[in-house]
């Protein structure tokens, strides 16, 4: 078992916290985050918890920090982690801009750590099916992903919040939610090499946008097409077309709460399959297949050029949702 430190303990940090509390592979012992408040939430749960992520860095009874910190500050906090002697596991993206993903994997391989994503979707049993089925051969040749994440959270958000920020996230609905998508897009097609992207603002006054819609290319002929709205109920679905089948997952519910996932498979020459698969805590299964890696276990299974891949896709769609052209991915 290792023991880590959560670092930025608000929503998402307090459900890391609660999702792990009783791990066989995971202790967190620590806590950090600037607020009072959110340190008060949890204090009654952990062994200790600080203002500022150096009280963790330097406690040699740590061997990881999970970042669930704003996206500008995962870089320099992953090198100083590394410089530390500490694992990472940190919270999507990993980083804003493609050059930073590279310096803070440069940090991490350097100093012979392990590093992990929060793209928690990759370990949903519906997406093992469907990535099975894929390389089984099933749905022939594939040919277009496509993929909706929306969701309403967001409205209850004061307009300060951070997520908000049309500076510190200035793709709202990417960072939310499509920059799942466009990794699973990854994980099955490969590098993406342009994109264009559209981000509007139109049912609410968030100053990083609420409906935004991309077109993924991919470096073998493939598409992905990815919305992500903040401003409508949940609706959780991915599409993959082959030239033999297609298959649907459409999630029951946010994967903050998963209730399972309805899947449907139309073959060639078939009738269309549809079968439920029940609840799985994707989330808690990434950090622990995190946490095994750092044991010594299992290859984390997430590759760090995909990491890195993301987060260039991440900058580009960044640059065409505020230029409105067509951008590279570099």
């Amino acid at each position: 078992m290792i023991r880590t430190a959560v670092v930025g303990l608000g929503w998402w940090g307090r459900k890391i916290v609660q999702d792990l509390h009783d791990s066989e592979h995971v202790q967190i012992v620590a806590g950090v985050d600037t607020d009072p408040a959110a340190r008060t939430a949890v204090q009654d749960q952990l062994e200790a918890v600080h203002s500022g992520i150096d009280a963790v860095l330097t406690d040699d009874a740590i061997d990881a920090v999970i970042l669930c910190t704003p996206h500008k500050f995962h870089t320099e906090q992953i090198i100083a982690a590394a410089a530390h002697g500490k694992h990472v596991f940190c919270e999507k993206p990993l980083s804003t801009s493609g050059d930073d993903a590279q310096r803070a994997v440069d940090a991490i391989t350097g100093a012979g750590l392990q590093l992990g994503i929060g793209h928690e979707r990759r370990f949903e049993p519906a997406v093992d099916e469907l990535r099975r089925a894929i390389m089984d051969g099933q749905l022939g040749t594939p040919l277009v992903f496509e993929g909706n994440f929306s969701q309403d959270k967001f409205l209850d958000l004061p307009a300060d919040n951070w997520r908000l920020s049309a500076v510190e996230a200035p793709v709202g609905p990417l960072s939310a939610t499509g920059i799942h998508l466009v990794d699973l897009a990854i994980s099955i097609f490969g590098r993406p090499t342009e994109v264009w992207a559209r981000l509007s603002t139109q049912a609410t006054n968030f100053a990083n946008g609420d409906t935004l819609a991309v077109t993924l290319a991919f470096e073998k002929g493939q598409t992905a097409l990815i919305t992500a709205i903040l401003a409508t109920p949940f609706v959780g679905r991915i599409t993959l077309l082959g030239s033999e089948g297609w298959m649907e997952i459409r999630d029951r519910n946010h994967p903050e709460n998963p209730k399972g996932w309805d899947v449907t498979r139309q073959l060639r020459g078939e009738e269309a399959q549809a079968t439920f698969i029940p609840p799985h805590s994707s989330v808690r299964e990434n950090i622990e297949a995190f946490a095994k890696a750092v044991a010594g276990g299992e290859p984390y299974p997430i590759p760090l050029d995909e990491m890195v891949a993301n987060a260039r896709t991440f900058e580009a769609i960044t640059r065409s949702a505020l230029s409105g052209s067509v951008e590279a991915v570099r």
